[in-house]
């Protein structure tokens, strides 16, 4: 069973996405809850300048020496973007611009130059291909194992032992930093080996997404978990399962479709991330549509209680006080006028009085809706005392 599974080409390829989709989720949800996530962009492209320097230093292009040289690539790219921020004449966004074009620059630059005859080019670091994983494999106790799966399983393994060892550090940094200075947990260090296994990882996935695709590992599962829930463990939970059902779901419609089976993977975790953003029982774009429909009908329904309060105990009040003067003389149409109304008498601030003959139905203030009247336009009248 071991040697068909490590023979199966699909099974090598979606073990793969799997893979680079759970690392990117676990310590993306750290970033993103940093605020940090676009400094995953920033590697990814940095990196480039650290392959092709470890290259022209050593001659290897994978690695743990290439690893190596990828964290220490990321953390560089972080430092050189905080200490433009820290002069004040930039922001951080703006810091990031500038830093990371500039290293993806030199890094092509010099592979242009020095690295015509390699196998090593801008394209296959930014695109990969996932489908070819299965090519290159090493023994590892007597089974063909591909080289980037056992990588990326390497690395995964690392995130998560790190994640499970720093676990509370990292949610003092994420959540607390100035708490985390005071207890002497290092919250800076703790960021900084963050980015540098995020760096780890990207050099580990772009042989089998793509650095580019990575970043959607990084950013969107996680993205998609803060909107379903605000509870790290859950969030960091449900980040990794989205991050799967991507990666599969991506797998099967890049087999139906005939098209590229990381860029099919990076989509479906787009997918899930507008699903959530429309669904989201709290924060989806329905429930606060619903949310803002139902704050402006209780805003309707306390514009009806003043209404109701200005004119009570006046000649006015017979014509005033009805359903009628709502769209009459506050413009309201028939639809908003009987949601406010319905409003109001659900909220048990207004009744409705028995009509005499030929007269519209009275609308009445019950106690509570001539308190909540007197309350709010309490304001108002000690505004007109102070004039």
């Amino acid at each position: 069973m071991i040697d068909a599974f490590f023979a199966s080409i699909p099974a090598m390829i979606l073990t793969t996405g799997l893979l680079v989709g759970l690392s990117g989720a676990l310590l993306g949800t750290f970033l993103v809850l940093r605020g940090a996530a676009m400094l995953t962009d920033a590697i990814s492209h940095a990196i480039v300048l650290g392959i092709i320097t470890v290259w022209l230093l050593t001659g290897h292009l994978s690695g743990p020496v290439q690893l190596i040289g990828a964290a220490v690539t990321g953390v560089v790219t972080v430092a050189l973007t905080h200490l433009l921020q820290r002069t004040q004449l930039v922001r951080m966004d703006t810091a990031i611009g500038l830093v990371f074009p500039a290293m993806f620059a030199l890094g092509v630059l010099l592979i242009n130059l020095n690295a015509r005859n390699v196998h090593l080019d801008v394209d296959s670091v930014l695109l990969g291909e996932i489908a070819f994983v299965w090519i290159d494999t090493v023994p590892v106790l007597g089974h063909p194992v591909p080289v980037a799966t056992l990588a990326l399983a390497v690395v995964f393994a690392a995130n998560l032992g790190f994640v499970a060892l720093f676990w509370k550090e990292l949610k003092l940094a994420v959540f607390d930093p100035a708490l985390a200075t005071a207890l002497g947990f290092a919250p800076g260090l703790v960021f900084y080996a963050l980015l540098s296994l995020t760096s780890i990882t990207a050099v580990a996935s772009f042989e089998a997404v793509g650095a580019i695709l990575f970043i959607a590992f990084v950013i969107v599962p996680p993205a998609t978990a803060f909107l379903l829930t605000r509870h790290l463990t859950t969030m960091l939970g449900l980040a990794m399962a989205i991050a799967g059902f991507a990666c599969i779901t991506g797998y099967v419609l890049a087999m139906l479709w005939d098209v590229n089976i990381g860029a099919m993977m990076a989509v479906m975790t787009g997918a899930a991330f507008v699903t959530a953003l429309t669904f989201s029982p709290r924060d989806g774009l329905i429930a606060r549509g619903r949310a803002r429909a139902a704050e402006a009908q209780g805003i309707d329904s306390l514009t009806l209680v003043i209404h109701l309060a200005t004119h009570e105990d006046t000649p006015k009040a017979a014509q005033e006080n009805t359903r009628t003067a709502l769209t009459r003389h506050l413009g309201w149409d028939e639809a908003r006028a009987r949601a406010a109304l319905r409003r109001a008498l659900d909220a048990g601030l207004v009744a409705r009085a028995t009509p005499r003959q030929d007269d519209a139905p009275q609308l009445l203030l019950t106690p509570e809706g001539r308190a909540r009247a007197a309350t709010l336009m309490a304001p108002r009248v000690r505004a007109a005392v102070a004039k």
